[in-house]
């Protein structure tokens, strides 16, 4: 049947691919948004009953609905079944249940109607938009972006990041740094979450990875990969370390990232405020690293205790409070680069109570790695042992509770090669390893223990010939 088509096709197409472009809407969540809402507006027509169909021509842009009445003897509901007398006054092929389309003009939708559609559309639009919008910046996360300060909310601070906001909580801000409106920022994403509201950005000025994004940004050889920073220790605003090695011995890893005349390290320091900044070479030998990651401060002596993770560190008697660092700042940086705990003395401290003694001085720390990598196999095998002899358990409680079944104790469940002569060593099965006093006849009833064990599995030395009644 004849009915109205959407008119302005060409008007319509235009303004998709407006969406399309602007929104970076992807034209089949359109079309969707558009038949979704069209069935809708439909349905508070013709009833909830009713069956909408939508056909829409993607590179015309016409679009067509259509009320689907059900072919039936007698008519119960006319918005949605047509006798099939009427039925065949259209086509003569009609049958009963057969589908007839009849073809509904958006015109004659009321207000309120139109209304609803339009909301369907705007909420598709919506929806998509913020999926657009999470997917862009998930990836994001672990990275610094550039953003401009755009208001303060309660505490927080708004970052304007291009097409979404982040918002930087007090604990995530820079002690006395202050947020001026406009200004630029570069800040660390800890976290991209979805919302009914969209997307939420959490962003970071005092993450210790920040230091490390920035540094990525001014050294090639730490972007290349020639240079890795191993460890990073931060009080925000402040003071950091941080501790680089390079793959290449060719290349100084300190000297790369501190730049020609202390470019780069300046550029990081200047972007975070004038925070000051030790970096430092890291060294598989604990003893050097400790030492090193003390600096400015000279080390006179290191002692390490594997065992309990921690450090004894002389200094001479001028460079301990240099060592220590205000409020102890410098050690508790030491001691969260290197995860050791650092005890620190002066040597004429050290020399009035024996701090250190020959054997912690001379401990062999190469010989304790290995010690180390030897317990964690035995301790893997163990527990893999373990793994499997509860699962032997299991299939003997199986076996106890279902006593009717055969199957485990058939010849296919005990493989014979497994339990052969050579699985069972005659060494630890000898009359030494089994004493006579409690393998005697007393302990073992002849009644129990009859022919059904043959003269292979039980060796006829083990029991004695004195024991026998």
């Amino acid at each position: 049947m004849k009915g109205g088509r959407m008119n302005n096709s060409t008007d319509m197409m235009e303004a998709l691919s407006q969406i399309t472009r602007e929104k970076g809407i992807d034209k089949n969540v359109i079309f969707e948004a558009i038949e979704t809402s069209l069935v809708s507006a439909c349905k508070r027509n013709f009833g909830p009953e009713a069956n909408i169909k939508v056909r829409i021509n993607e590179e015309k842009g016409g679009v067509q609905v259509f009320n689907q009445k059900e072919v039936v003897e007698e008519v119960e509901d006319e918005n949605c079944q047509i006798n099939l007398a009427e039925a065949r006054e259209i086509l003569k092929s009609y049958e009963i249940g057969d589908l007839v389309d009849f073809e509904v003009d958006p015109k004659v939708f009321g207000r309120i109607t139109a209304q609803t559609a339009k909301q369907v559309v705007m909420q598709k639009f919506r929806e998509a938009e913020r999926d657009i919008l999470y997917n862009e910046y998930i990836t994001k996360e672990q990275e610094v972006l550039n953003g401009v300060v755009q208001r303060r909310d309660r505490r927080n601070i708004i970052v304007n990041l291009g097409k979404l906001e982040g918002s930087l909580a007090p604990s995530e801000q820079i002690p006395r740094e202050y947020y001026e409106f406009n200004e630029r920022i570069k800040v660390y994403v800890t976290e991209v979450k979805q919302t009914n509201k969209g997307p939420i950005i959490n962003v970071s000025r005092t993450h210790p990875d920040l230091v490390k994004r920035l540094f990525e940004q001014e050294v090639p050889e730490l972007f290349d990969g020639t240079v890795e920073i191993r460890s990073i220790s931060r009080e925000a605003g402040i003071r950091s370390k941080m501790a680089v090695y390079s793959r290449n011995p060719h290349v100084d890893p300190v000297g790369a990232c501190v730049g020609q005349s202390g470019y780069r390290v300046n550029v990081v320091s200047n972007e975070l405020k004038g925070e000051k900044i030790d970096i430092i070479h890291w060294s598989a030998d604990p003893t050097k690293y400790i030492a090193a990651a003390l600096s400015p401060s000279r080390v006179s002596a290191v002692a390490i205790n594997p065992y309990d993770n921690t450090a004894k560190v002389i200094v001479p008697d001028h460079q301990l409070s240099l060592a220590i660092g205000k409020e102890g700042q410098n050690a508790r940086l030491a001691a969260k680069l290197t995860g050791w705990r650092i005890d620190i003395k002066s040597e004429s401290q050290a020399k009035e109570i024996d701090f250190i003694t020959e054997e912690e001085l001379n401990l062999d720390y190469e010989a304790f790695l290995e010690e180390k990598a030897a317990a964690e196999a035995k301790a893997k095998k163990l527990e893999e042992d373990n793994i499997d002899n509860i699962n032997d358990i299991e299939n003997i409680e199986e076996a106890t509770e279902h006593p009717e079944e055969d199957k485990h104790y058939d010849d296919d469940y005990y493989d014979d090669d497994e339990y052969d002569d050579d699985y069972y060593d005659d060494d630890e099965y000898d009359d030494d390893y089994y004493d006579d006093d409690e393998y005697d006849d007393d302990y073992y009833d002849d009644d129990e223990y009859d022919d059904d064990y043959d003269d292979e599995y039980y060796d006829d030395e083990e029991p004695k010939e004195e024991g026998a009644n």
